[in-house]
């Protein structure tokens, strides 16, 4: 071989190793399903490969950490969720989700002080519906829509 097609052959094989590795870290960090899905900042810590996602929907809360093999998901249903507490710090907010049933807890780190906040709102919102609809009493709950945002 020539020294031009071995350098060519070695820069390809270069890109090749590194891409692969980035498009697997991309495509974990998308969101993990659509609708409202709440991302940490890559910012935060233990959140700079794999930001950990929270889905707030009418009946559950899921805390959503993807892995290089696999994934780590905590869910909790609406009725469930005893409390919701928002720790403010400088640049970001952690927010904690209690449960009823001495299950753990939810801890999510790294998040906008503004998406905490909207996590709250929800997780609110989706208990008030679900409690309003008679579903405590042993009936099943009426469909909420998801805001769009």
């Amino acid at each position: 071989m020539d020294p031009i097609t071995l350098s060519t052959v070695a820069v390809v094989a270069l890109v090749v190793v590194l891409a692969v590795p980035a498009l697997v870290v991309w495509r974990k960090g998308r969101p993990a399903v659509a609708g409202e899905v709440f991302r940490a900042s890559r910012l935060s810590g233990g959140n700079r490969l794999f930001p950990t996602q929270v889905i707030v929907t009418p009946q559950s809360v899921v805390h959503y950490t993807p892995q290089w093999i696999g994934r780590h998901e905590h869910s909790i249903h609406i009725a469930h969720v005893s409390s919701v507490r928002i720790d403010t710090g400088l640049m970001f907010s952690d927010v904690v989700i209690e449960t009823t049933g001495g299950a753990g807890a939810i801890h999510c780190r790294g998040h906008r002080k503004g998406d905490a906040i909207r996590i709250k709102q929800l997780i609110e919102q989706f208990q008030s519906a679900y409690y309003r609809a008679g579903a405590g009493a042993g009936q099943a709950p009426l469909p909420a829509a998801l805001p769009v945002t």
